[in-house]
């Protein structure tokens, strides 16, 4: 048997929104890198997922083999979606029959070891966003000739209940037939379990043999175990069905409105009273209308909110409020939904047209105040649940745009009296923000991804909240006999959620104690008192059988760290340390990684070879790459950034590439007045070059090699339109309406159909085709007596997937990504630009790690862009040279 090279150390983070998504891709082949061509002889011979669901915490076991079949070494690469909340506890892989097993480390002890592997260029694993509900996990390893290596991957979640269900949506996805192919769940729900089901979106007549499900009493189990010939395609092909969603639901029967499970000295207490009356809801719909609010976003908004009007309750009062760099409220109060404000409502919703920039903080204050005047004057019923929710597709840039100064300002005028929820649509949102607008007052955020069922995903957060039965509940336990709960206050009970709470029983003689629920219903008051009996030894040891162990613990583990981590985004400095350092010592006293853990694999040294290693990141909500050797010099920036590519400056191009978490730039040195091509569409017939000018002349008659943007020239050739930006002006050149000037001076803006236009005084342009592209250029203004500089301009875009295959340009060309690798990174004189060989369109480059700006948040001093940059003006990352992106004239198209 040949021997197979491993190098890893798993780093690994998790806070979002708790789901239960996993998909296995199973493991995918490639030849070595001094070839590069994919091959087959990398076989997956198994792939197997075994879930066990106790009392709803899921302790999920992924196990995939593979064998090198070739008589040459490939590299095997394991990939597997997890759940953004799940913590991982263990990754082992088997080599040869050998078992390298990982060690929990708090993440700086972690962090020699990857420096050591990123410096030798070794390929890392890691986590990465990849999808709505989940997170990349990927590891590669060498595999020897005739070799086997079996990776495993251990993680835990507690699954949610919503709707009147726990859902399990397993991603199937292993893009190969597999000879064993395995999804084995077993449930085990003390409360009984009231019903069981499996679908899949891909089941054919002759995969449904291949499912299995039953249930009785306290059990459930569900299978699917496609044989080779169930999973093909067709009856000879080598393709498989095996492509969609497994998704497993189930339910637990309710006798009593709480069930309360106490093991080893830890209790859960589960809460979700069936049956009671609503509570009437007073809800402010604060509703973005910016520009880029365009097209198929607001038209998907208004079904939205259509369908929510038809499931409005009659004995609920609502409001609209419309924001663009103004505010637009639909009434001056809130109204009763009785039919007629309904459909009044309706034409309001139907009329709402795009305009304008974002002003975020002063339609959330009026939202505030219209609340707190419903309420003194008692315009709405006393026992009533107060919500407002925000909709928005972008970042603050009109009235005041500062995020922390925003949160401040709803944070106090609320005054923890009113939820917000904070609903963040497409990918050009400040997520982060939203989160903690959110978090502070007592609400939380959600992502609507920017896809067809957008619509479908605002009403099904919509139907989350839609029906709220209790408020202001408190769960009251002994005091002398339970130590170290979970959050046990919640404001609101939605119908189809579940309220839970962990503790620690202290009093070991204790054999039962009473729990009191209090609450506000509807109509009156209301009490639940439950009497917990503790299980006896013998109890416990049968149950034992049907659970994994200490899952009272582990859970109550869970839930804390969780609640530790969130109340971190918004606590002040010390409280913040010692949260943090809570959060760690759970984490690795229950061998969890999350962001302030890592996961250690490490092979041991083989004769004259060092130790090797190799680290993974596990990217939390935020989405940022937690890349240890960088941090020396730099602070990552977030993924979720809207920048697709900028330029800006002397100029600088940025590239974000989102797949990597990370960025690639480039300069270009050309003399003042020379024009070059940025972007062009020949199938969307727009095009955009960039007209460079140089600083002014010194006293000695000295020009500075430094250029910018002075000058840029967008035209659509299907619209027969250009605009002209300048540091003086805008100017849109319409066939039909002439030309039209706007000066910088004042705030204006220009929409018709397919087309918004939207100057902010002084300070940006957004321009807007349809559903289409989305530009915006900013104005940097300097002293106009300066010796030296003069004012540029920059430029970014938004929505860059929306063009066609073919686009083109400096920028243009990276839209649709660009592939590349990095390694041997390693330190030069100066330490904060450290070095690397990056391998891009089958050339070796050397880069330099570097720093560029974007200014679209802070016009003045810009945000820190951490990039890889490519000297000599992008050759060898750009197609060709950059002189073959030269034009003659600001307004150039090929035809």
């Amino acid at each position: 048997m040949g021997r197979l090279l491993l190098s890893f150390t798993l780093l690994f983070s998790a806070l979002s929104p708790i789901s239960s998504d996993f998909v296995i891709e199973g493991i995918r082949n490639i030849q070595k890198r001094s070839t590069g061509k994919p091959v087959n002889d990398i076989e997956v011979y198994s792939v197997i997922i075994r879930s066990q669901v106790t009392s709803r915490f899921a302790h999920n076991v992924i196990t995939s083999r593979a064998v090198n079949r070739a008589d040459v070494s490939k590299e095997a690469i394991f990939n597997v979606d997890l759940p953004k909340t799940a913590f991982i506890t263990n990754f082992s892989m088997i080599i040869d029959g050998v078992t390298y097993p990982g060690v929990i480390k708090e993440k700086e002890a972690a962090k020699k070891q990857y420096e050591k592997a990123v410096s030798r260029g070794q390929t890392a694993g890691l986590v990465r966003a990849s999808g709505r509900k989940t997170e990349k996990f990927t590891v590669s390893v060498n595999v020897a000739p005739e070799s086997k290596v079996t990776f495993e991957l251990v993680y835990e979640e507690m699954l949610k209940r919503n709707l009147g269900k726990y859902e399990m949506v397993i991603q199937v996805q292993p893009k190969t037939l597999i000879r064993k192919y395995e999804i084995e769940v077993d449930i085990h729900e003390p409360q009984g379990i009231s019903f069981l089901d499996a679908k899949a979106s891909f089941l054919s007549n002759d995969l449904l043999p291949a499912v299995e499900k039953s249930f009785s009493g306290e059990k459930g189990h569900v299978s699917f175990k496609p044989t080779i010939d169930q999973q093909r395609s067709c009856a000879n092909c080598t393709t498989t069905l095996l492509d969609g969603d497994f998704t497993v639901t189930y339910d637990v029967n309710r006798e009593t409105p709480g069930n309360i499970q106490v093991v080893n000295g830890y209790f859960v207490h589960f809460f979700a009273p069936p049956k009671l009356s609503s509570v009437p809801k007073n809800v402010i719909y604060v509703i973005d209308r910016s520009g880029s609010m365009s097209g198929r976003k607001m038209q998907q908004t208004k079904e939205a909110l259509l369908h929510i009007l038809n499931d409005t309750s009659e004995h609920d009062h609502f409001n609209f409020i419309l924001f663009d760099h103004r505010i637009i409220p639909w009434k001056d109060s809130l109204v009763k939904a009785t039919p007629e404000h309904l459909e009044e409502a309706r034409e309001f919703v139907k009329s709402i047209a795009v305009y304008g920039w974002t002003n975020i903080n002063d339609p959330m204050l009026q939202a505030i105040e219209i609340l707190n005047k419903a309420h003194a004057n008692k315009t709405v019923p006393e026992r009533s649940v107060s919500l407002i929710v925000l909709l928005t597709d972008g970042q603050a840039n009109g009235g005041e745009s500062n995020p922390s100064k925003i949160q401040e300002n709803v944070k106090k005028a609320n005054d923890g009296k009113y939820t917000v929820y904070s609903l963040g649509f497409g990918s050009g949102v400040d997520y982060a923000f939203l989160e903690k607008l959110a978090l502070e007052n007592s609400g939380i955020a959600r992502r609507i991804y920017e896809d067809s069922d957008a619509d479908l995903q605002l009403q099904g957060f919509y139907n989350e909240i839609a029906n709220p039965t209790l408020i202001n509940i408190e769960m009251q336990y002994p005091e002398n006999a339970i130590a170290d709960l979970t959050e046990n206050s919640f404001k609101h009970y939605f119908e189809g959620s579940e309220i839970v709470v962990a503790g620690r029983v202290t009093d070991n003689d204790l054999n039962s104690f009473f729990v009191d629920v209090k609450a506000e219903g509807a109509e009156e008051p209301k009490k639940y008192t439950e009497n917990v009996q503790l299980q006896s030894e013998d109890d416990a040891d049968k149950q034992q059988k049907y659970i994994f162990g200490d899952f009272t613990e582990r859970l109550w583990a869970y839930l804390t760290i969780q609640q530790l981590l969130e109340k971190r985004i918004f606590a002040d400095p010390s409280e913040k340390a010692n949260l943090t350092a809570q959060a760690l010592e759970l984490s690795l006293k229950f061998k969890f990684v999350t962001p302030l853990t890592s996961m250690v694999v490490t092979k041991p040294e083989e004769k004259d070879k060092e130790e090797e290693t190799l680290i993974a990141d596990k990217l939390v909500d935020g989405m940022k790459k937690i890349n240890d050797l960088l941090m020396q010099v730099e602070k990552r920036h977030s993924s979720s950034t809207v920048l697709s590519v900028l330029m800006d400056s002397d100029p600088h191009f940025v590239i974000n590439v989102p797949q990597k978490s990370d960025a690639l730039c480039f300069n270009i040195q050309e003399k003042p007045g020379v024009i070059l091509n940025l972007i062009e569409d020949k199938q969307l017939g727009i095009a955009v070059n960039g007209e460079l000018i140089g600083n002014k002349k010194t006293e000695n008659d000295v020009i500075s090699n430094e250029t910018y943007f002075g000058r840029i020239g967008i035209v659509n050739r299907e619209m027969k339109m250009g605009i002209e930006v300048t540091t003086e002006k805008i100017a849109v050149l319409d066939p039909n309406n002439g030309i039209r000037k706007i000066s910088w001076k004042k705030t204006a803006s220009i929409s018709k159909e397919g087309f918004n236009l939207v100057v902010n005084k002084g300070s940006n342009v957004t321009i807007s085709f349809g559903e289409g592209a989305t530009f915006v250029i900013i104005l940097h203004q300097v002293w106009k007596n300066h010796p030296l500089h003069r004012d540029f301009l920059g430029f970014y875009t938004l929505d860059d997937h929306k063009f066609s295959e073919g686009v083109h340009g400096l920028l243009g060309q990276f839209f649709h990504g660009i592939s590349y690798e990095i390694s041997n990174v390693h330190e030069t004189d100066n330490p904060d630009k450290p070095d690397a060989t990056m391998k891009v369109k089958n050339k070796l480059l050397t880069v330099t790690r570097g720093v560029q700006r974007d200014y679209r948040k802070d016009h003045k001093n810009g945000n820190n862009v951490p990039c890889w940059f490519v000297h000599f003006n992008g050759e060898g990352l750009i197609d060709g040279s950059h002189t073959d992106y030269i034009v003659p004239h600001i307004f150039s198209i090929a035809y």
